[in-house]
């Protein structure tokens, strides 16, 4: 017995539906014992008594509002929108392997910020200052100084724009800056500034304050409503180059107008949270096995899902050696390693697989 089309849309959009639900539920999970766990626990009822309004003034009430919260939320924020752009590149290059790092994005948002923080100290701003402007100042520029050296160095040599050029432009970039990043570690003077520079290379989010997470916030929200409208021409990518010309997507404009949104966006993203890597890389896999690889259903549950695992990482990062605070960024790359081998062990079995 045939299953009519109308049923099997019925029962892909009950999956959906499931899976948002699921999603959303974990994130509320996720979010209540980013709240009560750590260096000091607090009773998960009480976590909710202070959410709701209930609960009297208190030390706890002081953690939970305003040292956790802000900093669980600011984990969500950056991981759904470095999930959603790795996705979105991952079908902008046709490369499973491909993440928000791939493009050098990460390393010159690192250079500015790492110079924000040792000029910084030489000129005597205060931490305050140097957290909520310089650093995510300086990061911006940085990224977006790369992103236009990476798209030049991708162009130049004629023969158009070409994915392959762009990611050998992107690692190479890459290289030279994490080198500079490097350079500027070794001379900085202080050796509280170097402290603090490695935290923030290893990417964390310990520095995280309320008047920090509005332009994130705004930038996730309006970045992946942007991506969500793109979704067919992002479908129209995943039948190939030639498939998409003949279905009328002009690829060479698209793709490098969704390319610069999304670098941007990550040079936003890192420069609140330090270089967290392989989030963009593992959470589309799980997602499209999930939910398959439309853009339009596959944008919102990425966002979910990121958001979900870098909450529960960095629980995880700041309990596992408690009071140690360790950098989310070293457990995602503790994960994200052996998954990117992963992948590419797989990749190269397919292409050494006979046709």
């Amino acid at each position: 017995m045939r299953t009519s089309p109308k049923g099997d849309r019925r029962g892909s959009k009950g999956r959906r539906l499931l899976t948002l639900t699921a999603l959303t539920a974990a994130l509320a999970a996720a979010t209540v014992a980013g709240l009560a766990l750590g260096s000091v626990r607090i009773p998960p009822g009480q976590v909710l008594e202070i959410l709701t309004g209930h609960a009297e003034p208190s030390p706890f009430r002081t953690i939970v509002l305003d040292v956790r919260l802000p900093r669980v939320l600011l984990g969500a924020v950056v991981g759904a929108g470095l999930a959603v752009i790795g996705t979105v590149l991952q079908a902008l290059v046709r490369n499973p392997l491909a993440d928000p790092f791939l493009l050098g994005v990460s390393s010159g948002a690192s250079v500015g910020a790492v110079s924000a923080i040792v000029l910084g100290g030489i000129f005597g701003l205060g931490t305050t200052l140097s957290t909520a402007v310089t650093i995510p100042a300086a990061s911006f520029a940085g990224a977006l100084i790369s992103l236009v050296l990476v798209y030049a160095l991708a162009r130049s040599g004629g023969g158009g724009f070409a994915t392959g050029r762009l990611i050998l432009a992107g690692v190479a970039v890459s290289y030279i800056l994490t080198a500079l990043t490097s350079l500027i570690l070794v001379t900085a003077d202080s050796a509280d500034h170097l402290k603090e520079v490695l935290y923030w290379t290893l990417g964390g989010l310990g520095s995280a304050r309320w008047d920090m997470l509005a332009l994130p916030c705004a930038v996730l929200a309006v970045g992946t409503a942007l991506l969500v409208a793109l979704a067919r021409p992002l479908d129209l990518l995943l039948v190939g180059e030639e498939g998409a010309t003949v279905l009328g997507l002009d690829t060479a404009r698209f793709r490098s107008a969704v390319f610069v949104l999304a670098s941007l966006l990550t040079g936003v993203l890192v420069a609140y949270s330090g270089a967290i890597g392989f989030v963009g890389l593992m959470v589309p896999h799980a997602a499209r096995m999930l939910v398959g690889a439309a853009h339009r259903t596959l944008l919102p549950v990425v966002a979910l899902m990121g958001a979900v695992f870098l909450v529960a990482a960095d629980l995880a990062a700041r309990t596992v050696a408690a009071p140690q605070d360790i950098p989310v960024g070293v457990l995602t790359a503790l994960t994200g390693g052996p998954f990117f081998l992963w992948l590419l062990r797989g990749s190269r079995t397919h292409e050494g697989a006979p046709a």
